[in-house]
């Protein structure tokens, strides 16, 4: 069952987990969403297979007892981490997103996938290209300038740079997908789908 670092649903208000419950039992009557029904969730068609990656890869994360299958302690965990966890909660969860082959390191590939990823799904109008962004991380907080970044590393060069946790967070606010939860499943800003194009 999902609870994310003492995050719980008694933190949340009794409209946000109605409406969260709601949502999620109209989407998926058994309790338990598959990877399959995640994106349908989420509105997530025509992926690239970069885009495809990254949300089996959120997938993955949000599946705190890896069953295989996201039940609904879970879903709240995940979402009340996402949008309401401490800086340093987030931080580690983007950590653990961004580790692709979950060998405790983010080397420069995996952050620019994943980053190109993001952007795909959440496009959130940056000036710096994927690219630009991947090479500012690793310029900035690469203290030993081994090509990887270990838990700490990140956890402490992002704490440290107000301009890189400002992207970070930008990069993956997902209020839209709460709004559209609000909306019963109709996309406010008229989006909803994310292109295959990167």
């Amino acid at each position: 069952m999902g609870n994310m670092d003492g995050k719980s649903v008694e933190e949340l208000s009794t409209t946000e987990c109605h409406q969260w419950y709601k949502k999620f039992m109209t989407e998926c009557p058994s309790g338990q969403l598959t990877l399959h029904e995640f994106k349908q969730f989420f509105g997530l068609k025509n992926l690239s297979p970069s885009s495809n990656k990254y949300i089996e890869q959120m997938f993955d994360t949000f599946d705190f007892n890896k069953d295989g299958y996201i039940d609904f302690m879970e879903y709240v965990a995940a979402l009340s981490l996402v949008l309401k966890g401490k800086v340093e909660q987030k931080l580690k969860w983007y950590f653990k997103l961004y580790d692709e082959d979950g060998n405790g390191c983010i080397d420069r590939d995996e952050l620019l996938n994943i980053i190109k990823a993001i952007r795909t799904i959440n496009p959130c109008n940056e000036i710096m290209s994927a690219e630009e962004f991947t090479n500012m991380v690793f310029d900035k907080i690469d203290i030993n300038g081994d090509g990887e970044l270990s838990l700490e590393e990140f956890m402490d060069g992002v704490q440290k740079d107000e301009v890189l946790l400002e992207i970070l967070t930008r990069s993956l606010d997902l209020t839209h997908i709460v709004r559209m939860i609000q909306n019963d499943g109709k996309n406010p800003d008229g989006g909803g789908n994310a292109g295959a194009a990167e």
